[in-house]
């Protein structure tokens, strides 16, 4: 590298991935795989719970969409955190949260303190998400930020499928409510292994004073051979940020409305069909006949399918860039979301929730992938968990929405077909969010602190 305008990016996105970087992706995907099994583990108990504590299977939606809440508040409030005391902080605090009280969730005896214990744990479940895509993406060298992202995030998707697969020997073996406490005891044992081996930001560190040793001591774990010093010390004295005060402000500033608002719109979209058919799923497919263990093999498959999208698309946005490749994914989510109102054999409805997960579930990481893209780092934590949570309460709406739908007795065609509309609303937004960037003639922003070294 040149003597002159080194950044902690330049650094980053330059060298060759080290084993230390793809060690942070892999905790941050088993925290994903985690959060996962425990945001879909009420979907999978759903009729059996309800049956045991005597709640109507449509009011459960209640129980959905409070738990959601949580995630909503999580998102909101924790990424902002996040941006002011440190990625790590906050991803161990909620792994804790979300464990502890998802654990409660299996010393439920009603809905009041089943609903309370599942808004407690989306907050955990919530906090955590914006966090670990922040981390990944900061450590992820630019030119396959979108391909590290993505699939450290198909842990999300990993975990409900997982749980999907090993639900039905839990509730055969324990009842529900071994399927709680398998949620709540991983989390928790994974805590101290947090906090040994997860490291924080490092281009959060270097926006700090006095936090020169531990910048250069995680870029020469990066790159062994960096030796240095003073530059490394001139990148955390000219690039320190002011303290935050946490607010949303900063997304609105220097011309980023525009492009917030219509973020905001693809994320509360598309959460808001892909929570209506990760939470009802089961359940509208044994309404109409299905058998339960066969519906949750569909559910597996959704999943399933998201991990796959995931795969897939992440370098595909790299290769192609994310607004023709997220339009594309979310058009095919909407088509194959609106086909499985129709009449099929198993093996094509099979066929059919494979493709939706992997256009609705994958079309999502790859915009969380975008989304740590078009912030700076001093709000990036922010930015995403803004995003997340104004999506989370189109996640909330979704399944509250398909409690309605089958509380008064919707055919499954007319329900699929109005679950499709968002897809398309998803799409319009990412093209509109295309034409702006190109209209602006501006790339992806890099995450940098504009620090020299001269």
């Amino acid at each position: 590298m040149h003597q002159a305008s080194v950044t902690v990016s330049d650094i980053i996105d330059n060298s060759r991935l080290s084993r230390y970087q793809l060690r942070i992706m892999l905790i941050c995907a088993l925290v994903a795989v985690l959060d996962g099994f425990d945001t879909q583990a009420v979907a999978f108990v759903a009729p059996i719970l309800a049956s045991s504590l005597n709640i109507p299977l449509p009011t459960f939606g209640s129980v959905f969409g409070v738990g959601l809440l949580g995630l909503a508040v999580g998102a909101l409030v924790c990424g902002s955190i996040a941006d002011r005391f440190g990625r790590r902080k906050v991803i161990i605090a909620c792994t804790l949260i979300f464990g502890a009280f998802s654990t409660a969730t299996a010393f439920s005896y009603g809905l009041p303190d089943l609903m309370v214990y599942r808004f407690l744990t989306g907050i955990g479940l919530g906090g955590v998400l914006p966090n670990i895509i922040t981390l990944t993406s900061e450590y992820a060298p630019r030119r396959n930020r979108s391909m590290f992202v993505t699939i450290m995030f198909c842990g999300y998707p990993l975990g409900a499928m997982i749980g999907g697969i090993v639900s039905t020997w839990i509730i055969g073996a324990f009842g529900w409510k071994g399927v709680f406490l398998c949620g709540g005891l991983l989390p928790l044992a994974l805590v101290p292994v947090l906090v040994v081996a997860l490291p924080e930001s490092v281009q959060f560190l270097a926006g700090k004073p006095g936090r020169s040793q531990e910048v250069a001591a995680i870029i020469r774990r990066i790159v062994p051979n960096f030796d240095r010093q003073l530059d490394l010390e001139s990148v955390v004295s000219r690039g320190r940020l002011p303290p935050s005060d946490m607010a949303v402000r900063p997304l609105f500033a220097d011309g980023r409305t525009g492009t917030t608002l219509l973020l905001w719109i693809a994320f509360f979209m598309n959460l808001l069909i892909l929570y209506f058919l990760v939470n009802w799923l089961p359940s509208v497919l044994q309404r109409s006949g299905i058998p339960l263990d066969r519906a949750i093999v569909a559910s597996v498959l959704l999943n399933f399918g998201g991990i796959v999208g995931g795969i897939v698309l992440g370098p595909l946005m790299d290769r192609f860039g994310p607004y023709r490749v997220l339009t594309t994914s979310y058009l095919g989510g909407a088509l194959a979301v609106c086909a499985l109102g129709g009449e099929h054999s198993m093996e094509q409805v099979f066929a059919l929730v494979f493709v939706a997960g992997f256009c609705i579930m994958g079309s999502q990481f790859g915009a969380n992938a975008l989304a740590s893209s078009l912030y700076p780092s001093s709000m990036l934590a922010t930015g995403i968990g803004w995003a997340l949570g104004i999506g989370r309460f189109g996640s909330i709406i979704g399944p509250v929405a398909g409690g309605l739908m089958l509380a008064v007795g919707w055919s499954m065609p007319v329900i699929f077909t109005a679950s499709a509309a968002p897809g398309l609303l998803s799409a319009i937004a990412i093209i509109a969010l295309g034409v702006r960037a190109r209209r602006a003639k501006v790339p992806v922003t890099p995450m940098a602190f504009d620090q020299s070294v001269h």
